[in-house]
């Protein structure tokens, strides 16, 4: 990659860039946070819990037929666990419903339940850097999360919200056929490789999802780097390998 390119990139993720003294010592270069809001304040740190496998809701069988509007139509008054009595709306998805890169979170949180969109808080606006980063916008990808409503006081999902909800994702993902998934945080990655590994050590290889064996890469949510900036170094790391999948 172009050095000057590069260094773009690198800015507009907010990770510390480094050049080369005259002596041939590395120096790190000052950058700003990404986004005034970002670093007005920081989301809480995402919490890791034991990804036990997650059983499907049954749910699937029953969306298997419906096309994209008509399982948003079906999400939007789905009452399948707790997590509806506290909504304001389902957080169905954002962007290109046809991409090749998917990009599921964990969960809506109170900016998304206001405005019917995942991803548009603090870490919503590191997101949408981390995708400038790699060359796209958030319209050419397709952005969800595990589950479409909004847990109380932004908690984690608990794992029969996700099972409740595991249909809507799985029909979601056979309905976009995407090249790629990119799972953000802990709750996403365990919830689709039914595994408990730290995200750390899930994010260091390339897994398959599904029947259709669909490549999928695993990194930090964005509402842990906030908190943990230290870590955008490994997240670009994360970017570049799937910019690298994407060709």
């Amino acid at each position: 990659m172009d050095p000057l390119r590069r260094q773009a990139y690198l800015q507009a993720l907010g990770i510390p860039a480094f050049t080369r003294r005259e002596s041939g010592q590395a120096e790190s270069a000052v950058v700003e946070e990404v986004g005034a809001a970002a670093a007005a304040g920081a989301a809480e740190e995402l919490a890791q819990h034991p990804g036990r496998p997650v059983a499907d809701s049954g749910g699937a069988v029953e969306l298997a037929g419906l096309d994209w509007l008509s399982l948003q139509e079906r999400a939007s008054e789905c009452r399948a666990c707790g997590l509806h009595e506290g909504r304001t709306q389902a957080v169905f998805s954002a962007g290109n419903p046809q991409a090749d890169l998917m990009i599921i979170g964990e969960a809506p949180g109170a900016d998304e339940d206001r405005l019917g969109e995942p991803f548009v808080g603090r870490a919503g606006q590191l997101l949408t850097a981390m995708l400038r980063a790699i060359g796209l916008m958030r319209e050419q990808v397709c952005i969800t999360n595990v589950v479409k409503c909004r847990p109380p006081g932004n908690r984690n999902p608990h794992l029969e919200e996700i099972a409740a909800c595991r249909g809507f994702l799985q029909r979601q993902i056979a309905l976009v056929e995407p090249r790629l998934i990119l799972a953000l945080g802990a709750v996403s990655a365990h919830a689709l490789l039914d595994s408990d590994e730290p995200v750390g050590r899930l994010r260091r290889r390339t897994h398959a999802y599904g029947e259709s064996a669909i490549p999928l890469r695993v990194s930090y949510h964005p509402a842990y780097l906030l908190r943990r900036p230290a870590e955008k170094a490994k997240a670009w790391e994360d970017l570049q390998q799937v910019a690298g999948l994407l060709g």
